[in-house]
């Protein structure tokens, strides 16, 4: 036995075997590991039709982008609803009230119709025992280039301050 490791050459030839030796034990723990790796991916993959596992994810990556530019441009639409919602002539005040003080009942009326920005018109009634005179005036931000009377200016007031369907008031 003495003779069998004599010279260094020996030495390096066994360093060498043993090391293919953990080499190949460890080759083999690598394929076992890809076999159950293997074995779980077709688990998983088992019943949906997928082949490619890649190209699902692409196509998903594909569908989200897609939706996050349909998204985009829902949220210009609504935000451009919200501007022509706010431009619409839906806010009404209505203020009754007495005309000739001397006789008569609150049956003269100031109706204002206006959007969020205080645009559109304003109807006043005056109410006498003969007759009623209507009168139409355009509003724009609150104002006409007619004289509004305080009875016409307390219809935008009150057209001003409605609740919107938000909780707010529209001023």
């Amino acid at each position: 036995m003495e003779n069998f490791i004599q010279h260094p050459i020996d030495w390096v030839t066994i360093g060498l075997a043993v090391i293919v030796l953990l080499l190949i034990i460890r080759t083999m723990l690598l394929s076992s590991r890809l076999k159950k790796l293997s074995r779980n991916y077709e688990q998983f993959m088992s019943g949906t039709g997928v082949d490619d596992l890649d190209r699902v994810i692409i196509e998903m990556k594909e569908r989200l982008g897609q939706q996050e530019q349909g998204h985009r441009i829902l949220k210009e639409t609504v935000e451009a609803m919200g501007l022509l919602l706010k431009q619409k002539r839906g806010n009404i005040g209505i203020h009754r009230y007495n005309a000739f003080a001397e006789r008569g009942n609150d049956l003269s009326f100031s109706i204002a119709v206006i959007n969020d920005y205080e645009d559109g018109m304003v109807l006043s009634g005056l109410h006498s025992r003969e007759q009623t005179f209507v009168y139409a005036k355009p509003v724009k931000a609150g104002q006409s280039e007619y004289p509004l009377t305080p009875e016409e200016k307390q219809a935008i007031a009150l057209a001003s301050q409605q609740e919107q369907p938000d909780g707010r008031s529209s001023r």
